[in-house]
């Protein structure tokens, strides 16, 4: 269901190159992102109260950890590089978990992270994940765009799991658009990272299929059960 996280074979891509990548000295002047309004409020509290099954209720636990883990990620980044992307995603992660959280509190699901601080999590698979994460970021901003793209692509292969494993409707509709902001993540971690003169090496999506998505535009509006947009 889950993917475990080889680290050793991720920090060996991320820190390839970081003695070398100087990169661009724009500092503040990162571009900056749009993310989404907080669509799923409304969506979750419109659709109707369905059978959770144990696969889902496990899929939403361990989601919710993981854009925690997103957010208070690239928050670290933030601080640590002052880079806007960072702030920025981190921002849309905060909406991602509130999108999770909307269905445990409507399915009555016990958060896991309650009352964890920033960097802390239940689950010990997810703690050391960040750790050690957070270790590689911190050497340059190169190996924290690259940490940043990892981490989305993790999401998405997860999410993928989690989608074809749900069979309620507000579920299927979440995951789709927390799917889709994870894709324009990755795209704007990849784009960074090209502004460096470097290319990220997929490490749990095929090659072809993280091309298919940073070589397509950013997706904007909400999306169905289907990941179907609505935007007319």
């Amino acid at each position: 269901m889950k993917r475990v996280l080889n680290l050793t074979l991720v920090l060996s891509f991320i820190i390839i190159g970081s003695a070398m990548a100087q990169g661009p000295k724009w500092g503040q002047n990162m571009p900056t992102i749009s993310f989404q309004s907080d669509y799923c409020t409304a969506a979750v509290a419109n659709l109707p109260l369905e059978d959770v099954s144990d696969a889902e209720k496990a899929d939403l636990l361990y989601m919710r950890e993981e854009e925690k883990l997103a957010k208070d990620i690239y928050l670290n980044f933030s601080q640590k590089w002052g880079y806007r992307i960072f702030g920025n995603i981190a921002r849309s992660e905060q909406m991602h978990e509130n999108a999770i959280k909307g269905l445990l509190v409507k399915y009555a699901i016990t958060d896991p992270a309650a009352g964890n601080a920033a960097g802390v999590f239940t689950d010990p698979h997810l703690q050391q994940i960040y750790n050690d994460l957070v270790a590689a970021g911190n050497i340059s901003v190169t190996d924290a765009l690259k940490v940043g793209a990892t981490i989305e692509e993790l999401d998405i292969s997860d999410l993928e799991n989690a989608i074809e494993e749900a069979d309620s409707k507000d579920i299927q509709v979440v995951l789709q658009n927390l799917m889709k902001g994870s894709r324009n993540h990755l795209r704007n971690y990849v784009r960074m990272l090209k502004l460096y003169g470097q290319n990220y090496v997929p490490q749990y999506l095929s090659p072809e299929e993280v091309k298919a998505i940073t070589d397509s535009p950013m997706e904007r509006g909400m999306y169905d059960e289907n990941g179907t947009s609505l935007s007319y």
